[in-house]
């Protein structure tokens, strides 16, 4: 999978969470496991190609900055 692709998985993620309604835990948690495993996906793919970032927090503002871009050319 590209970083493009795990980014914009990821990302999709993040935004499905927050609709989501605190009484749907089964659902959140479901969400929250994939979440978890898409953002370390994130890290080791950019740690791979050499992309710097301070901790995870930068990392998904990286992903978030990636989709923006990626977008803005197509």
């Amino acid at each position: 999978m590209s970083l493009v692709e795990i980014a914009e998985i990821y990302t999709d993620l993040l935004e499905l969470d927050r609709h989501i309604p605190a009484e749907e835990y089964q659902a959140k948690d479901q969400i929250n496991s994939l979440r978890a495993k898409y953002h370390q996906m994130l890290m080791d793919k950019m740690r791979e190609e050499g992309i710097d970032f301070s901790d995870r927090f930068d990392a998904t503002k990286r992903a978030f900055e990636l989709i923006r871009k990626e977008k803005a050319h197509s």
